[in-house]
């Protein structure tokens, strides 16, 4: 505690920059690092809301129209983050696109390709530009927004889980290449958040995301409210604090147990259709 008598911030003085930082997980995050005294360079695609942004936030926040699959765009942001701010002490590799959901003899080659190189291709060049910059102070953390898609098959298109599949890998390797000079790369494996992603997913405008998250709770009556911006922004917050100082190549999951398994009352419930076919089989 200080003087004062208010809580150290836990990103005080730090600079990070957020690409898809304009909406979803990003928006969310950059709002609560700027809470937590961070300086952020917003970097995406999306002008009209990352003007907005930036305007709403003040100086401590700077947008810049950032396309992840193009390296010099990703490099312009880290270079943005150096030259307002001096440092870069966190890289979060967020954009991403829902890519298609069609089955494997139906995917498009291009739109393939398009899902790989922003999720991919993007996040690779994030790293690579973060770590340009943060060997030479001999510190920095990158983050890299995977999926619970990239754990387990059935949760979304095969160029979206292959891509999210390699960020968890690539975090691995490039979590061994960094940690001599004192970076720490870890990712974040999100279930079913309430984003325009996911609302695009199923088929609805990306402003939909509200939406989304009260239709799953309406569905789903009576149980946990779905998973927001929020929860991945302070996981995010987490990895990028010194508080998880000795977390490094990991895949955190942020999921509700999505991944865990069949619940008690998901088998129960299937025990009981099975014996209801099996009745109905008898009754005959």
């Amino acid at each position: 505690m200080s003087a004062g008598g208010d809580a150290m911030k836990r990103l005080e003085g730090q600079v990070a920059v957020i690409t898809g930082g304009a909406s979803g997980i990003g928006e969310a995050t950059v709002r609560l690092f700027l809470q937590e005294g961070a300086r952020v360079v917003i970097a995406d695609i999306q002008d009209d809301r990352g003007g907005r942004l930036e305007a709403k936030l003040g100086e401590g926040a700077r947008y810049l129209h950032t396309d992840v699959s193009r390296e010099d765009d990703v490099m312009g942001a880290v270079d943005l983050a150096v030259k307002l701010f001096g440092r870069l002490d966190c890289m979060f590799n967020n954009a991403g696109i829902a890519g298609s959901s069609r089955r494997i003899d139906d995917v498009d080659a291009q739109a393939f390709d398009e899902v790989l190189a922003v999720h991919l291709r993007g996040v690779f060049l994030g790293m690579k530009h973060a770590a340009r910059v943060m060997k030479p102070q001999g510190s920095g953390v990158i983050i890299s927004t995977g999926s619970v898609a990239g754990l387990q098959s059935g949760f979304a298109g095969h160029a979206y889980s292959a891509a999210k599949a390699a960020i968890i890998h690539l975090t691995r390797s490039v979590a061994m290449d960094l940690r001599e000079f004192g970076i720490r790369v870890n990712c974040i494996c999100p279930g079913f958040i309430a984003t325009p992603i996911f609302a695009s997913a199923l088929h609805l405008p990306p402003e939909s995301a509200d939406e989304v998250a009260e239709a799953l709770r309406r569905v789903s009556p009576g149980m946990r409210p779905p998973g927001l911006p929020d929860d991945v922004a302070h996981a995010a917050l987490w990895l990028a604090s010194d508080e998880s100082r000795f977390v490094n190549g990991h895949a955190l999951v942020v999921d509700d147990a999505l991944t865990a398994g069949r619940s008690r009352a998901d088998f129960e419930d299937r025990g009981r259709r099975l014996a209801a076919v099996i009745k109905a089989g008898q009754d005959r």
